[in-house]
């Protein structure tokens, strides 16, 4: 199947397609080859000094997709983990460099980054590369600016880092020829490595006072220990190797087999133990008891610029919190209306411990929980085209989180596949616990986790074509997670939530999320304590005890990320309000949607300009 280009932005691919398929450039003559990690940073420098030095001198949109070309080479190599998330050649028999000296380096690199991209005049560029111009900026710009804050000293928590990465990254890594396999013991050879440099960042962290809090981070060495088993086989790091492909030959197989348990059990095992060590006695202790990322040095001005970079507004935290009480007032009150349509006769904190506690709302075994999500995710798929003209091709599944994370981590997560690395799009359950797991709640995760949430969006980004690789790729946390969150409330238009129960998980979710503008911001700007968070959260949502510890827990260590969603949902919402109200009988819900999803992520400011350009458009047909 051919893939899919936006009408708006076919005239522009096909004039970049005709651009790119000239070979003889006048400028930068330099070809881009599969660079390699001793000479990436040099090579990126040069490139970058003869595309400033070429100013006035040749086409300024050769010039621009030149940067964005060996930008995008320079991030692979430089993170090998994002290169076989992509699908990028050549790079998945390694580990990114954690060393103080190669951390220095990359912001230097980026500081040159930001020259060249203000080495263009922007008024000469095409409308469509003028949108790709500011968002490259934006980037290269927040990347500078993230630079004043020391957050390589916070590489690791319960939720992010070395623990849950590496047999996440091994996991999902090629296995169909021997060449895979041998990158997999590559990888396996270089945790010792990744470790000790982990621990030196972690121990400079402890030295200058820049750690984590405490209490979320109970769980991290649990996380380690749970990885090093004695028998190699049982750790799932080593999982690729239970079950080879019939293109790999026994003896090869068996080969393969020994040399991963011999790398294992003489190098992996005992670094994992060293950093379970570290981590248990000397790291964990010494982490700070406060939890509000404004206790740290310049912390405020840290969680500033973390709302910023997470939502893409310049809200303050006065102005999300004050937004998150009015949002929690009016879900309470449709939360009144399905008590009340069911005859529960008490309050409504009664009609929560209800929800919590009847056994008629949970699930008795694990393949229960992951055989109703599968349902749900096939009754949604065919309500799809309801929705949009054009949907992605890539497949998905529904599979349960790993067993060494599950007790520390959220109701679910989704991870993204590639066309380009040949892997579907995964929707993890947690299937930890099955009593903080209730039936209600299900469509609108599902919806969220898989369709039309993340697996649609991100699928669809990974085929459109036109687009350079920064965009294709690109992770505005206010789009893709304000995306999930609007796609929870798409749940009436495909016929979901007739239950009344489901329509209440619906509105819990909603509320977890309103919940959250209140929360983060109380936490990290306002002097919030822990407890104070969990009492609040508790009081307006009808979660378990564990998903409200976990997730607040969760919103200490990531300043600002939770509040993306709610404040994306609220924008796509004024959008398609908009849109309804200036277009009448001619807006249609598909156009609209295609219009969001089929042009990539984008901060919600310039999502917002594009939508009143679409409108416009439709208005004149």
């Amino acid at each position: 199947m051919a893939k899919w280009v936006p009408p708006r932005l076919a005239k522009w691919y096909n004039r970049a397609a005709m651009i790119r398929a000239i070979t003889l450039i006048v400028l930068l003559t330099i070809a881009v080859p599969l660079g390699h990690p001793e000479d990436n940073s040099e090579r990126y420098r040069k490139q970058c000094t003869d595309i400033i030095a070429a100013k006035g001198q040749a086409n300024s949109a050769e010039r621009l997709w030149k940067l964005f070309d060996v930008n995008w080479e320079y991030r692979m190599i430089a993170s090998p983990e994002s290169a076989t998330w992509r699908g990028y050649p050549g790079q998945n028999d390694r580990w990114s460099d954690l060393s103080m000296e190669a951390l220095a380096e990359g912001k230097e690199d980026a500081r040159l980054t930001l020259n060249a991209i203000l080495s263009f005049d922007r008024a000469k560029l095409s409308e469509a590369d003028q949108l790709n111009y500011d968002l490259f900026r934006r980037n290269a710009e927040m990347a500078v600016e993230r630079q004043q804050f020391p957050a390589e000293f916070l590489v690791l928590n319960q939720m992010d880092g070395l623990p849950r990465d590496v047999p996440s990254m091994i996991a999902m890594m090629p296995g169909v020829r021997t060449k895979d396999y041998e990158d997999i013991l590559a990888r396996l050879g270089g945790i010792p490595a990744l470790v000790d440099q982990t621990i030196a960042l972690l121990q400079e962290g402890l030295t200058r006072g820049i750690v984590p809090p405490k209490v979320p981070l109970r769980t991290v060495s649990d996380q380690v220990s749970g990885q090093v088993h004695i028998g190699p086989m049982t750790t799932p790091m080593l999982s690729k190797f239970k079950k080879f492909p019939d293109t790999i030959p026994a003896a090869e197989q068996a080969r393969l087999t020994e040399a991963a348990k011999a790398i294992y059990s003489d190098e992996v095992r005992p670094a994992f133990k060293r950093l379970h060590a570290f981590l248990r006695n000397e790291y964990v202790p010494n982490c700070r008891t406060t939890v509000g990322r404004s206790a740290l040095p310049d912390g405020r001005a840290w969680y500033d610029y973390q709302i910023k970079h997470y939502t893409t507004t310049t809200l303050s935290p006065d102005e999300i919190h004050n937004i998150g009480l009015r949002e929690v007032n009016r879900i309470r009150s449709e939360m009144e209306a399905v008590r009340k349509q069911v005859g529960f006769e008490g309050d409504l904190h009664a009609f929560f411990e209800f929800l919590r506690t009847d056994p008629r709302f949970y699930y008795e075994t694990a393949d229960e929980l992951l055989a109703g999500y599968r349902d749900i995710c096939k009754r949604a798929d065919p309500e799809l085209t309801k929705l949009f003209r054009k949907l992605p091709r890539q497949p998905y599944g529904v599979i349960p989180v790993p067993s060494y994370i599950e007790k520390s981590v959220t109701t679910a997560y989704y991870q993204p596949g590639s066309n380009d690395a040949g892997r579907a799009g995964f929707f993890f359950a947690n299937t930890y616990d099955l009593k903080s797991r209730p039936k209600w709640e299900m469509e609108a995760l599902a919806l969220h986790e898989a369709v039309p949430g993340h697996h649609l969006q991100l699928a669809i980004a990974d085929e459109i074509v036109g687009l350079p690789e920064f965009r294709k790729y690109g992770r505005y946390t206010g789009y893709v997670e304000g995306w999930g969150l609007y796609s929870e409330s798409l749940g009436e238009e495909m016929g979901f939530y007739t239950d009344p129960y489901s329509k209440f998980g619906q509105l819990t979710y909603e509320m977890w999320r309103a919940i959250r503008l209140v929360v983060d911001t109380g936490i990290h700007a306002k002097g919030w304590s822990r407890q104070r968070a969990i009492d609040f959260f508790k009081a307006n949502a009808g979660k378990v005890d564990h998903d409200i510890t976990v997730e607040v827990d969760r919103y200490i260590v990531w300043p600002g990320q939770a509040l993306a969603y709610k404040l994306g949902e609220l924008k796509l919402k004024e959008l398609r309000a908009r849109a309804t109200a200036k277009l009448g009988d001619k807006f249609d819900r598909r156009s609209f949607h295609d219009e969001i999803v089929w042009n990539g992520a984008l901060p919600l400011s310039i999502l917002d300009q594009r939508i009143n350009s679409w409108i416009a458009a439709e208005q004149a047909k």
